[in-house]
């Protein structure tokens, strides 16, 4: 099923908008080429939201995203344009992360309670769990390692934008596929870590819940 899915997001988010970008661009022109390559994943991401009814805070988040991230494409107006807002959008969404560090709600631990919660887990019971120093540390991390992704992507699309201009579209979406490939392992590692940690804190959590009960 994981090898499933990877390979629908390479053929949806790398393949599809490559093919679309070089060969549409002669035909349509840079902008449209540009929109017209990012639909077959906008439609691969609604069906997947809607099929696995991921209505939750990471379900939410993807969608607003999603939409969001349309709109900058569509409102952008000229294929440069495109690509500079795309720049301004991840260096926001990482300012947003970063703000749940700051405020002390770090995303990841959000994301979490929905994994743990559709993996039949009381929400409620593990929350509390998971603002233990230990386990709220690695999300307050990994939570900055989403930060820096954004911060990464959008600096080096700064420079690939300033050397190759609209050329620079397909070099970028390479790019951020293999860093959301590279961080993703990453933040794997660090929610195998929470889950594992978890477990062990999770039965005294619960006995000390029955005895005050």
């Amino acid at each position: 099923m994981k090898n499933r899915v990877a390979l629908y997001d390479i053929i949806f988010f790398l393949v599809f908008p490559l093919v679309v970008w070089n060969y549409g661009r002669d035909m349509i022109g840079d902008y449209y080429a540009m929109l017209l390559s990012s639909a077959p994943g906008i439609i691969y991401s609604v069906f997947r939201f809607v099929a696995l009814k991921q209505f939750n805070v990471f379900g939410i988040f993807m969608l607003v995203n999603l939409v969001v991230g349309a709109l900058v494409d569509v409102l952008a107006g000229s294929a440069i344009q495109l690509l500079w807002n795309n720049v301004y959008y991840a260096y926001t969404l990482g300012a947003v992360f970063f703000l749940t560090i700051i405020i002390k709600k770090p995303i990841a631990l959000y994301f979490a309670l929905d994994i743990v919660e559709l993996q039949g887990q009381n929400r409620q019971h593990m929350k509390p769990l998971f603002m233990k120093k230990k386990l709220f540390s690695i999300f307050q991390l990994i939570t900055l390692g989403f930060v820096i992704r954004d911060i990464v992507l959008a600096s080096i699309k700064v420079w690939l934008i300033l050397r190759y201009g609209v050329d620079a579209f397909d070099k970028g979406i390479i790019l951020r596929q293999a860093l959301n490939w590279a961080f993703s392992a990453v933040f794997v590692l660090g929610f195998l870590y929470v889950a594992k940690a978890a477990q062990e804190v999770a039965p005294d959590s619960e006995q000390a819940l029955e005895e005050s009960n």
